[in-house]
């Protein structure tokens, strides 16, 4: 089985609890308007990739420890049967291995949408933040881009390790970007607040720093 991949990150400490393995998906039909990832729209077979490669990529990156698996994009329910290969590959991992790491997931779609097309995946993921990114919404909550999404928890091991971060607000302590240089491209990952990324290419600007080309927009 083959799965579409933008790229990997670890440790991620921005998008769920703790030192987190990061994976984004390639390829989005959603599209929301004001989204920071505009890079992970566009179908790519160039980014293909079998999901056994990817998993050891995993195993490799996780062999000293880590909390949780967070898999965003993109839009990962864009691709079903390779999100739920890759969901049954960390299930099996992990028991396996006897590791206690949580699964979380974004989607642009709806809940009721994934409920009703992808009903079968759901109880596969530990935590769910779906909706679409709503850019005339403010950003509220940790870890979700605009009030409308929500952190949902579809396991007990969900529900004890996400609890105490449901309804936990956005501080200017815990609003954080984490940056990482790969292949001459600097990443930024996290969730920007309102004017953030405009803001940061004008300090650039200021300092001489100019961008080629950027994620948030085309």
């Amino acid at each position: 089985m083959k799965i579409s991949l933008n790229k990997a990150h670890f440790p991620v400490t921005v998008l769920g609890p703790g030192r987190r393995i990061g994976l984004w998906l390639q390829g989005c039909t959603i599209q929301c308007k004001g989204c920071v990832s505009q890079d992970t729209w566009a179908r790519d077979p160039g980014r293909d990739m079998t999901v056994a490669r990817l998993l050891s990529w995993c195993r490799a990156v996780g062999k000293d420890g880590f909390d949780g698996v967070t898999i965003s994009g993109g839009e990962p329910f864009d691709q079903p049967k390779a999100l739920a290969a890759l969901l049954d590959a960390l299930a099996h991992w992990r028991s396996s291995a006897g590791l206690d790491f949580d699964i979380l997931c974004y989607s642009g779609y709806p809940l009721a949408t994934l409920e009703k097309r992808h009903a079968a995946i759901l109880p596969k993921l530990d935590a769910l933040i779906p909706e679409p990114y709503a850019d005339a919404l403010p950003l509220t909550h940790v870890w979700r881009g605009s009030t409308n999404q929500k952190l949902i928890t579809l396991s007990p091991r969900g529900a004890a390790r996400y609890a105490a971060f449901i309804d936990q607000a956005v501080t200017a302590d815990n609003k954080q970007i984490q940056a990482s240089v790969d292949q001459g491209r600097v990443w930024y990952i996290g969730i920007p607040g309102r004017g953030d990324m405009a803001a940061l290419e004008a300090r650039c600007a200021e300092q001489g720093i100019g961008f080629d080309e950027v994620s948030w927009r085309q």
